[in-house]
């Protein structure tokens, strides 16, 4: 995220089906990372002795879906590879403010590890809390890659929308979240995921990890990304940044590569140091819909030599 079946390049869709959308994509199987080391409720699996990068997955997402971008950067780089609690299996945490509340534990991580500016890598809701951390303590942190996530979403599909003006919309769709039967849940899980993932044998793993997050986590944590907007604090950011963006999942619909381009560019700024690039065959999930790619792009950026931001 950023977030869903890339809504990020479509204006058509209706609140309910955003959040359909934003709930069920980001979604993915976990068990190893579950397994890990925690630190205040996040699992961390350390992986590698290379340059340090954080790796943290979306709304409900389990650290698996890193896993083989990670095996693919060996041996340059030591994957600190980021399980969130609450999602995918790991019991939930409770939080006033979900989004903030993560932000800190993992720059506590970051902290109590030694961890000299780590690259971070975010996907979706990952990408947000990435950036989040960065305006936070940007002298803390090295290169950023966000993986199709935006610094606001609603304003994808509404340029008018404001984090305000979300509140109240997003609350009721929290209710509703809650409110779903078990059997609806993880039929509309499924149904989602298949404009999610474009690898069909993906389907049934992010339907099966939907339905292991805890639900009250995965409202608080939609309901404060929906209603975030991060656009005007960009440019407290210091670190070069890689925004990596999928469109095809809406091709059908009239999706482009520019169109999708263009959202980017003008959601990101407020960036002082940032590259976009655009996946031509991946969905919401291109670390596995179009994985050379990625690693491609993330292996470049990450080759330059760790940048000194306290300045």
């Amino acid at each position: 995220m950023a977030m869903s079946r890339n809504i990020l390049c479509s204006r058509k869709l209706s609140p309910a089906v955003m959040l359909a959308l934003l709930v069920a994509a980001v979604i993915a199987p976990a068990s190893r990372a579950a397994e890990a080391p925690t630190s205040e409720g996040i699992a961390v699996d350390v992986v590698g002795e290379g340059r340090p990068v954080l790796m943290i997955p979306g709304l409900s997402s389990s650290a698996e879906v890193w896993r083989e971008t990670c095996a693919a950067l060996q041996p340059q780089v030591q994957c600190h590879i980021v399980q969130l609690p609450g999602f995918a299996g790991l019991p939930p945490v409770k939080e006033a403010h979900f989004m903030e509340g993560m932000r800190d534990r993992l720059l506590r991580y970051v902290e109590k590890r030694g961890l000299r500016q780590p690259a971070v890598m975010g996907h979706s809701l990952g990408g947000v809390l990435a950036l989040q951390m960065a305006i936070a303590k940007p002298e803390e942190l090295g290169p950023l890659v966000i993986v199709d996530s935006l610094p606001f979403l609603p304003a994808a599909q509404n340029p008018a929308a404001t984090a305000e003006m979300m509140k109240p919309m997003v609350e009721g769709m929290r209710t509703q979240l809650l409110s779903i039967g078990a059997d609806a849940w993880r039929a509309q899980s499924e149904a989602t995921a298949r404009g999610m993932v474009r690898t069909p044998e993906r389907v049934g793993t992010v339907a099966d990890w939907s339905v292991a997050s805890d639900r009250a986590t995965v409202g608080q944590a939609m309901a404060e990304l929906m209603s975030t907007d991060l656009r005007g604090q960009l440019g407290a950011i210091r670190s070069p940044v890689l925004v990596l963006a999928a469109w095809a999942a809406y091709a059908a619909q009239g999706g482009t590569p520019e169109m999708t381009t263009s959202i980017f560019r003008t959601q990101y700024a407020g960036l002082h140091d940032v590259r976009i690039e655009v996946s031509r065959t991946g969905y919401h999930f291109l670390m596995w819909d179009d994985p050379q790619w990625l690693q491609a792009q993330v292996r470049e950026f990450l080759a330059s030599p760790v940048q000194d931001t306290k300045h």
